[in-house]
């Protein structure tokens, strides 16, 4: 099981509850090709394959342009992937575990790298705020389309 890495110079982690069904909070999240349609932060994604191990996707936040891969994959309750961009290593992992009727999704990331580590303590007040926010859109996009008929 790939896991972040905790010793890296920059380490951050959020959860919410969502009122959806695994199953959909995880098609949310999965359709890297909407991101920028509910996600504020991300400008624009593009998929190299499909949503399996090994396949990757660019994605544009902020200044910078990421190229992630995706590690593991375990439908609808895990998804990891690892990306580089301006010198820093991250990870990110996603679970979902279903809660009361709806979903409790963590997530948590690691940064490392020379940049991390000489500019730890912004990147962690940075990465912090874009995984509450990134958790929170997510919950405003799945909560909406669980109410959408159709």
């Amino acid at each position: 099981m790939t896991e972040i890495n905790g010793d890296a110079p920059v380490v951050g982690s959020s959860e919410i509850e969502i009122a959806v069904p695994p199953k959909l909070a995880w098609d949310v999240l999965t359709d890297f090709q909407s991101w920028p349609s509910w996600n504020p932060a991300v400008t624009e994604v593009s998929m190299n394959g499909g949503h399996t191990e090994g396949s990757t996707f660019r994605w544009r936040a902020g200044p910078g342009t990421i190229t992630s891969t995706i590690q593991e994959v375990d439908a609808p309750r895990r998804i990891v992937w690892s990306g580089t961009s301006f010198g820093i290593k991250a990870i990110h992992v996603h679970t979902l575990e279903g809660q009361n009727g709806g979903t409790l999704v963590r997530t948590e990331e690691s940064y490392d790298g020379l940049v991390a580590r000489v500019l730890h303590g912004r990147l962690k007040k940075t990465l912090n705020a874009t995984l509450e926010g990134g958790l929170a859109s997510l919950k405003a996009e799945a909560e909406r389309r669980g109410t959408t008929p159709g």
